[in-house]
């Protein structure tokens, strides 16, 4: 039997109910296969933690997670807090620590739920958003100079590498390989960001070159926006600059029904260090502790994190386990217009589980 090392985070805000959710679901599931098994550790990294010690995390954090085989993360976000601090603390730190430079959101409309776009069909809408995790708008790079004066000045750079560039490009293409229309979307604001931007641009086509048979086209960000509204069936994958996948990835989410169903995977596709799982939805502290959660997020993230660990059949139980929950109304969060608690959720998604169980005689 394998055992697999899951470190697991819970953060700040809902983190703390849906993660150990989506613990319960990976028990559950490990209970049911009797083919593997999960070793879990947990880590009180958040918030709460800089409150003690004035740091989201330790210096030393990433050496207690770094021999993991995955990390399954919550949110980090505290209002008493200045969100740069909890999110180059804690989820910053972790992705470029662990150089995730491939982040992959995948976007569809799950059954029973009612979407905003009412003219899309759920097969119009099946969409994996690729955002370089690593560099770009989020490189760090900058500084304030004369704060408190009138000639107080501040920047932010962006910076785009060759190497940056290029193995998100190719990862994009691989993936859209793999996808069955084989198209893949390249988003720019090349028109405007005419240096880095425009770098962007010239790598794309030096990669599709290597994938001839992916279909490919670039669209400007703002554009694009209006893309995913009017012509949603347009789009297949799409890969994006750090902050520009940010903001198409909540509009992504929303048009699908909900920012709580949408799962993320930060990747390290060359498996140096454990790549991080959590769901999209942040931290939501207004309706923390109160159980209405919507954990579908975090078990859909619990399934990328199955699918990177190789255990496909597990991951393909686990989402059909999620789809037969979301298709009953009666079992919506208040999110997508329902009363279901957090708990009601994994219950029922567990049940599932428990009743899919592999036969010992195939357990391997």
């Amino acid at each position: 039997m394998i055992t697999y090392r899951i470190a697991t985070i819970p953060g700040d805000g809902i983190g703390k109910e849906v993660v150990p959710a989506g613990q319960q679901v990976l028990e559950a599931l490990a209970k049911a296969s009797k083919s593997f098994a999960f070793e879990f550790e947990n880590f009180d990294w958040g918030g709460d933690y800089y409150r003690k010690h004035g740091v989201m995390m330790p210096a030393d954090g990433l050496d207690a997670i770094r021999g993991k085989d995955a990390i399954l993360f919550g949110s980090a976000g505290d209002p008493d807090i200045p969100d740069h601090i909890t999110l180059w603390g804690l989820r910053l730190k972790i992705c470029q620590g662990f150089d995730q430079y491939a982040n992959v959101r995948p976007t569809r409309i799950l059954p029973g739920i009612d979407a905003p776009l009412k003219r899309c069909k759920p097969e119009d809408l099946n969409w994996v958003i690729v955002r370089e995790n690593s560099e770009g708008e989020y490189s760090g790079v900058g500084g304030r100079v004369h704060q408190g004066h009138p000639i107080e000045a501040a920047t932010d750079v962006s910076i785009l590498t060759r190497a940056g560039v290029e193995r998100i490009m190719r990862f994009a293409f691989r993936l859209a390989q793999s996808r069955p229309r084989k198209l893949l979307t390249v988003i720019t604001k090349s028109n405007a960001q005419r240096h880095a931007m425009v770098m962007w641009d010239e790598i794309a086509v030096e990669i599709s070159k290597e994938f001839p048979d992916v279909k490919w086209d670039k669209e400007l960000v703002d554009a694009s926006t209006a893309r995913m509204i009017n012509r949603p069936a347009t789009l297949d994958t799409i890969v994006a600059t750090n902050l520009h996948a940010d903001i198409l990835s909540d509009l992504a989410a929303a048009l699908a029904g909900s920012l709580g169903i949408a799962p993320t995977g930060n990747i390290d596709p060359e498996r140096r260090f454990p790549s991080m799982f959590e769901p999209i939805h942040g931290s939501a502290f207004d309706i923390m502790g109160k159980g209405l959660a919507n954990p579908v997020g975090t078990f859909w993230s619990v399934v990328m994190l199955l699918e990177h660990l190789g255990e496909f059949d597990a991951a393909t139980r686990v989402m059909q386990a999620v789809e037969a929950v979301t298709a009953d109304t009666s079992l919506h969060t208040r999110d997508l217009g329902g009363t279901a608690t957090t708990a009601q959720v994994t219950a029922a998604v567990c049940a599932l589980l428990e009743k899919s169980a592999v036969p010992a005689a195939n357990a391997a």
